[in-house]
């Protein structure tokens, strides 16, 4: 990947654009109401959908992502590999695809430290300096596991990759619909001054339906929507809110009820909430 000239600026212009989110969170009857689009237990993140992979927020060399699963699609790589969630997700991005006329091939997927690392010392021996082609170790989103770079089959057959990708009806198509799958276009056009990174219409992340929607739909980097949500978390806390018993109770199973009928053994059944 290639990083861009970080101007330390443009991080907080979108703020500008979406200030109503941070206004102090409502009060109704002495409750913090939480206002933000985007709910709490997402937030909270704790499968990990909204993790960065950044030089500002580097992963510890010792991170693996959990539940790995092969990727069993057109590749020019060998056993690739997303975490389940994405690899579903991107099956399901490939059948529609297909479906309306496109063939895509997996370019890269997940990559570990080691080879990260690799690849980048191998990058400053050849040029005995950083050129930004290769993303620095921990800093690479094809760590998290939920990173892709996805082609068309002409541009499998060349030598590298450079943002007039963008122009083929292909990354237009993805553009158009990654979010329905849960992918984000995670290197947008004039955006690099946010990322460090240059527009990159093969490089998809997945952060699931809910969150890809909200950014693709707001035109924002998954740095920006980080800012975003952490200061909405924030304002939210400031006002008295407590976002983490939030986040417990969007996620708790509801109070078990012993229902009145029985099994076959005698024994009453139990449901867990709702209407019978």
């Amino acid at each position: 990947m290639k990083r861009g000239v970080r101007t330390g600026t443009a991080c907080l212009l979108f703020v500008a654009v979406f200030g109503w989110l941070f206004a102090p969170a409502a009060k109704t009857q002495g409750v913090v109401e939480w206002t933000y689009p985007i709910t709490a237990d997402i937030l909270e993140n704790r499968n990990g959908f909204l993790t960065i992979a950044s030089r500002e927020e580097l992963l510890p060399s010792d991170f693996v992502p959990r539940n790995l699963m092969d990727l069993k699609l057109k590749a020019v790589i060998s056993d690739p590999q997303l975490r389940k969630e994405a690899a579903l997700a991107l099956q399901d991005m490939f059948a529609a695809a297909t479906e309306a006329g496109y063939t895509l091939y997996v370019k890269s997927a997940y990559r570990n430290y080691q080879t990260q690392s690799t690849m980048y010392q191998n990058r400053m021996d050849k040029l005995n300096k950083d050129d930004g082609v290769v993303a620095y170790p921990g800093s690479s989103d094809h760590q998290t596991g939920l990173g892709v770079d996805i082609l068309n089959y002409e541009w499998t057959k060349r030598e590298g990759m450079t943002p007039a990708f963008g122009d083929t009806p292909e990354a237009q198509w993805m553009a158009s619909v990654c979010a329905e799958f849960g992918f984000i276009l995670r290197y947008m056009p004039d955006k690099e001054d946010v990322t460090g990174i240059i527009y990159e219409p093969w490089h998809f992340r997945y952060v699931g339906e809910p969150v890809a929607r909200y950014i693709m739909e707001h035109g924002l980097t998954l740095e920006e929507f980080t800012q975003e949500y952490r200061a909405a978390i924030a304002a939210y806390e400031q006002a008295g809110g407590d976002f983490l018993a939030l986040a417990r109770e969007l996620t708790a199973l509801p109070d078990a009820v012993t229902l009145t009928q029985t099994d076959s053994e005698g024994d009453s059944e139990v449901s867990f909430g709702g209407s019978q």
